[in-house]
């Protein structure tokens, strides 16, 4: 094979899409971990109710809202991308199949 010639290994989109689907799947759940100890409650409760405290408060929980904001883009995204890989391998497989029943061979040419 040289360099000009396109290879699509068997199962590698697969593997890929599955690779992105566990990464946004732990992300999803360190998302839920995250929000569960930096929450407005939790941080509320950590702060306590002093007037002097609620400056401060206010800025972690801005903070904390931001970061879960940032984290749950990155998940949606990752999903996305899996989703993508899914149908890209998809494609290529029905496309192979087709080649292959062109040139006589797989389900439609009897070889």
């Amino acid at each position: 094979m040289t360099d000009d010639e396109a290879y699509y290994a068997d199962g590698a989109g697969r593997g890929l899409a599955k690779k992105f689907e566990l990464q946004a799947y732990d992300l999803r759940a360190y998302l839920k971990k995250f929000e569960n100890e930096t929450g407005e409650e939790a941080i509320s409760d950590g702060f306590g109710l002093l007037t002097e405290s609620d400056e401060v408060r206010n800025a972690y929980v801005e903070y904390s809202t931001t970061a879960a904001s940032a984290m749950k883009a990155v998940h949606e995204h990752l999903d996305a991308i899996a989703d993508a890989l899914r149908k890209v391998n998809k494609n290529t497989e029905v496309n192979d199949d087709e080649t292959a029943v062109l040139f006589g061979k797989g389900s439609g040419g009897g070889k």
